[in-house]
């Protein structure tokens, strides 16, 4: 393994599942978490991690990897004050589900020697939390990585990391920070909104048995899947992403007005021939 000392700063579902990655591909080398003390008692019965801090400026000492794996807003604040107590040979990244706001801030704290990379592996579950966790949930899942300066890439650093993710059987992926954030607003943060609207729908709906729910089928079960996603997940990715995901609610309400328009007519079949294009593409990407 590249890496030597990792330092998880945050043990939810991404953290967590890192520790374990990590230890089922055979790293030898410590992993320190840093949590609250109730989650860095779990995570060291589940054997994430060896040891672990509450105070985040020890966890990272010392460490040539240091994840950030807690909510956007707290990644914004951590990194300046973890980038003094960072080792000037450490690789600092994170896993934050929207890359602009983070990348501005660590564009302005890491000039020197240690160094920044944005990351966000596109993975995850409908509920979080450490004892979801699991080794295998970056298993051939896109992890999108984004440089603060192109030139970085060439970093061995940055190369070491590649190569880690490889190991973890993750599939590495280059990009922009605007660019990252106005996909995962269409691919990512859209569905999830649409979920949670639809299954809202359908609880102002079902008043006095109006609806009943005994009728749902699969796809609907399918697609409200997202719904069970705590407000508290999402609630900073909609703050550090609002233009992309209203122009993205915006292109779906236009979308769904046209469809709207279209219920009796044949125009309705070109949306269904192209939603089924995007799905093959989708499998052949698998």
């Amino acid at each position: 393994m590249p890496f030597e000392r990792v330092s998880i700063v945050g043990l939810g579902l991404l953290g967590g599942s890192w520790g374990l990655a990590l230890k089922e591909k055979g790293f030898s080398g410590t992993v320190q978490g840093c949590d609250r003390r109730d989650v860095l008692k779990q995570a060291l019965s589940l054997g994430v991690i060896e040891n672990g801090s509450e105070d985040p400026i020890e966890a990272v000492r010392g460490a040539d990897l240091v994840i950030l794996a807690t909510p956007v807003s707290a990644i914004v604040d951590l990194l300046p004050a973890l980038q003094p107590a960072i080792s000037a040979d450490a690789l600092v990244t994170d896993v934050g589900s929207t890359k602009r706001l983070i990348c501005d801030r660590a564009r302005q704290l890491f000039s020197g020697a240690s160094l920044f990379l944005g990351g966000h592996p596109m993975a995850g579950k409908e509920r979080s939390g450490l004892e979801r966790s699991e080794a295998s949930l970056f298993r051939k899942a896109r992890y999108a990585l984004v440089p603060l300066r192109p030139d970085d890439l060439s970093d061995g650093r940055i190369q070491a990391f590649s190569t880690l993710l490889t190991r973890l059987e993750a599939l590495p992926f280059v990009t922009d920070a605007v660019t990252h954030d106005r996909a995962v607003a269409f691919l990512s943060h859209l569905p999830q909104l649409m979920s949670t609207g639809l299954a809202s729908l359908i609880a102002e709906q079902s008043g006095d048995n109006l609806l009943p729910l005994e009728l749902a089928g699969p796809g609907f079960r399918d697609i409200t899947r997202l719904a069970e996603s705590p407000y508290a997940l999402w609630r900073d990715i909609c703050l550090t992403n609002v233009e992309n995901l209203q122009s993205a609610l915006g292109a779906l309400i236009q979308k769904l007005e046209s469809m709207k328009l279209h219920l009796s007519d044949r125009e309705l079949e070109r949306d269904f021939n192209e939603a089924l294009k995007t799905r093959r593409r989708l499998h052949s990407l698998t």
